[in-house]
């Protein structure tokens, strides 16, 4: 079951970092004009990305090894 709690970590990982950029980056950086919003912008996307998608993978991975194990659906529909 350790394979579950690993999905779990991943997933909940990623969520804080989805949710920290909509309700504390997002909002500061609307304050800037919009030529320092595209500089900002830009780096920010790069660096999100090479955060969020390998969380992103990760869990699913784990999600899914969990479920061919357990056979519980909740497993199949959170690796989603």
């Amino acid at each position: 079951m350790i394979l579950g709690v690993l999905a779990l970590i991943s997933a909940s990982a990623l969520a804080g970092t989805a949710l920290y950029v909509s309700v504390a980056e997002q909002p500061a950086r609307l304050v800037l004009d919009d030529r320092a919003l595209l500089s900002e912008w830009k780096s920010s996307y790069k660096r999100g990305t090479a955060m969020q998608a390998p969380l992103a993978v990760v869990g699913c991975i784990f999600g899914l090894i969990t479920w061919w194990h357990a056979r519980e659906l909740g497993f199949l529909v959170g690796a989603i």
